[in-house]
């Protein structure tokens, strides 16, 4: 059973946490184009950045399955209290929070031009300042990607773990 979960957890990990990284890397590039931009290749790229926006949100919430197929296994393997489990765990959990209430906003805040994002824009139609939200959105999924990474090396490497490595 232990190494069913770890293989659910491990291809959850790799099947949403991945597209989520690489749409959320790629959307302040192309909501900044559809904003500058005219014309086909304007609405080209905003067709691009609602789709990235649309890959964060939706596998956010498949999201979920990665912490809860990785606390069975660490409960089947019987690490729940491992201080580097604990610390995957707390990095986990940021990354999830920057993404739910920081990154998936920032990026619904930016395409409030772009017709047909629910919960799009303030209402008024007035959007935001395109390039310092891009940058600031870039700057969210990079520590989001790092702490990523961080969790990552954390499971292979496990501080105290009996398999030598």
């Amino acid at each position: 059973m232990t190494k069913f979960l770890l293989s659910v957890h491990v291809l959850a990990a790799i099947l949403v946490v991945g597209p989520i990284a690489v749409a959320a890397s790629l959307f302040p590039r192309y909501a900044r184009q559809s904003a500058s931009g005219g014309g086909d290749s304007g609405e080209r790229d905003a067709g691009v950045a609602v789709l990235l926006h649309r890959i964060c949100r939706s596998y956010a919430v498949v999201g979920v399955a990665v912490p809860v197929f990785g606390i069975a296994t660490g409960a089947q393997l019987g690490v729940l209290t491992d201080a580097w489990l604990l610390v995957s765990m707390l990095l986990t959990a940021l990354a999830a929070a920057l993404l739910v209430l920081a990154i998936v906003p920032g990026q619904r805040r930016m395409l409030a031009p772009v017709a047909g994002v629910e919960g799009a824009g303030d209402g008024g139609g007035t959007g935001v300042a395109v390039r310092p939200a891009a940058a600031r959105l870039a700057m969210l999924t990079g520590v989001f990607n790092i702490l990523w990474a961080i969790v990552v090396v954390l499971m292979i490497v496990r501080p105290g773990s009996t398999t030598g490595a």
